[in-house]
């Protein structure tokens, strides 16, 4: 009786994260669901439909689907492009530490999270007033950054540290650094089974943090200098750019185990994930093309 009782407990606490994971994304569906007659519009042409100046050498790119706002780092200009996705326009340029590279939007608060390379810090920006409410000291060359819109949680890729260090949204401090692998580069989340995924560049591994406990679970060997990750919430699966293997190392987030090793382009950076439609894309580097992956 008692581990009937554990078991509901442990379903019951799951449905509720679920079900907290599709409120704080609600608004994606909201955004892409079809039209009120129950058929989607006619898909148009690809094409590229604007041109924004942002800043000098820009490279970091997050988007907040609730108030449709795109945030976009400049490294050499060391500042924030605000784009509304609404008029493809910039409407602010915030400044912010030295050599920012990752961004990250939370689209529950409204907040945007930026590493600063150089300053070994993370701006907080209120996505609200376009101001930076806190600076954040972390580890030593933060580089990617991932957000948990269900925990309020921020966790930073410290590549020059060797670590991962956790923030709190609620209090803009930093609660835990956890030791990785070797040349932490890419992060993402699975708001879903509050679990965190860290590509360590120089080790050729994942590592798989509890978002409940802070602790790595799991080290997981994938390609050559994998560098960035992405989660898929619908079917628990990550995949790994593996950029100096030529592949993506597709990952069961219920196994932790690599379950396919897939060749794409020539050197491998970005990977994102469509959920809707199962689908990965990755960013091949050298040879200037996008690989796309049925999931």
């Amino acid at each position: 009786m008692v581990s009937l009782v554990v078991g509901l407990f442990a379903a019951a606490r799951y449905l509720c994260r679920r079900f907290a994971v599709l409120v704080a994304v609600g608004a994606v569906a909201a955004i892409v669901a079809p039209t009120a007659a129950g058929a989607a519009p006619a898909a148009a042409a690809p094409a590229v439909i604007a041109t924004i100046p942002v800043g000098t050498a820009p490279l970091g790119v997050a988007t907040d689907p609730v108030t449709n706002t795109v945030y976009v780092t400049n490294v050499a200009a060391n500042t924030v492009s605000v784009i509304s996705g609404r008029t493809d326009t910039v409407t602010a340029t915030i400044p912010v530490g030295a050599n920012p590279h990752g961004v990250a939007a939370d689209p529950v608060t409204n907040t945007v999270y930026v590493t600063n390379v150089a300053a070994n810090t993370v701006s907080v920006i209120s996505g609200r007033t376009d101001t930076v409410t806190a600076t954040i000291p972390v580890g030593a060359n933060p580089v990617g950054v991932a957000t948990d819109p269900v925990t309020n949680t921020v966790y930073v890729a410290d590549f020059g540290g060797n670590t991962v260090s956790v923030i709190s949204g609620r209090t803009d401090t930093v609660t835990a650094t956890i030791p990785v692998g070797d040349q932490p580069s890419g992060v993402a989340t699975d708001p879903v089974t509050n679990t965190v995924y860290v590509t360590n560049v120089a080790a050729n591994t994942v590592s798989v943090i509890s978002g409940r406990t802070d602790t790595v679970t799991a080290t997981i060997p994938v390609g050559d200098q994998p560098f960035e990750v992405a989660t898929n919430l619908r079917t628990n699966t990550v995949y790994v750019a593996d950029f100096g293997g030529n592949t993506v190392s597709v990952i069961s987030g219920r196994t932790d185990t690599v379950t396919a090793t897939i060749p794409v382009g020539d050197q491998p950076f970005g990977v994102r994930t469509d959920p809707r439609t199962n689908t990965a894309y990755v960013s091949n580097s050298g040879d200037n093309t996008v690989s796309v992956i049925s999931g």
